[in-house]
């Protein structure tokens, strides 16, 4: 009998309306990142345009007349979808989770943990290293060609899109440890699969880095060694799981063993009783009383 999943055996409709309750909670709290971010968008898009100013561009364009008012637009709901992704997640994980085992979920609770860290982490990378790195070389461009002044004027929806690229490009390419270990947890892959593909990781790697970050190589290098690295990291992060699993089973085999060796000993004490005095446990001999 099934005892360790939740009371979770309801009618459709009932699923359907906490669907529908935790879609609701989503889009609220979205909403209201959405419009906090939308007072704040300036102060944001400064921050944003930190890496172009270190590059020592100093200077945005907008040639129509609504571009500026959409890059805030999209710079507050860029920033929102960041800020309320622990929500979103949490309210994600409370509709699925009814459904799922208890050993299922102490197995995915920390990977779902651990997402939103990977992703910053991501993000990290690319808005401290890999945007300046490639900002700098990208306007090295600038200069006299042919006798010809060559200047860079990027525009604000250009440059916004730029960034966004870069930020989730980063964040979503270091949660593949996070992916990795998940699949492996779930027996879809193995460790000794991963170890033997490393070649098509590499190109994997390569793939998804011109995906997802600009037309460069420069930028595409940028996230294609991190990711090849991340990828060696989930190898090693699994084989440490496994060895910190077989330890403890090893331990709890010993304990066990133990406990079924003390137990052993008890029963066969209590069968041997005490020892029987001479003469046969009767006093004063051997003749009659």
């Amino acid at each position: 009998m099934i005892t360790d999943i939740d009371d979770s055996k309801a009618p459709l409709l009932d699923h359907l309306i906490e669907l529908r309750r935790r879609l609701l909670w989503c889009v609220a709290t979205l909403m209201v990142c959405f419009f906090a971010c939308l007072y704040f968008a300036k102060p944001i898009f400064a921050l944003l345009v930190q890496p172009l100013l270190a590059a020592g561009q100093g200077k945005l364009i907008y040639t129509d007349v609504f571009e500026a008012f959409f890059a805030e637009v999209k710079v507050a709901f860029f920033a929102a979808l960041m800020i309320s992704f622990p929500v979103l997640a949490t309210q994600i994980w409370r509709f699925v989770a009814p459904g799922m085992y208890a050993k299922e979920k102490r197995a995915f609770l920390p990977f779902l943990l651990m997402t939103p860290f990977f992703f910053a982490g991501g993000a990290a990378f690319a808005y401290f290293l890999a945007m300046p790195w490639a900002l700098s070389f990208l306007l090295g461009y600038q200069g006299n060609v042919g006798g010809v002044s060559q200047e860079a004027l990027p525009g604000v929806g250009n440059y916004l899109t730029f960034v966004t690229r870069f930020l989730f490009g980063f964040g979503v390419a270091f949660l593949m440890p996070v992916l990795l270990m998940v699949l492996e947890r779930a027996g879809v892959v193995t460790r000794e699969q991963l170890a033997g593909s490393r070649r098509y990781a590499l190109v994997g790697s390569a793939a998804v880095s011109a995906v997802l970050t600009p037309p460069d190589a420069i930028s595409m290098l940028m996230m294609l060694v991190p990711l090849y690295g991340l990828y060696e990291f989930a190898i090693l992060a699994i084989r440490l799981t496994h060895w910190r699993a077989a330890r403890r089973s090893n331990a709890t085999d010993a304990t066990s063993a133990a406990q079924l060796t003390d137990v052993a000993v008890e029963e066969a004490q209590t069968s041997v009783g005490p020892e029987t005095p001479p003469g046969g446990g009767r006093v004063g001999g051997s003749g009659p009383i």
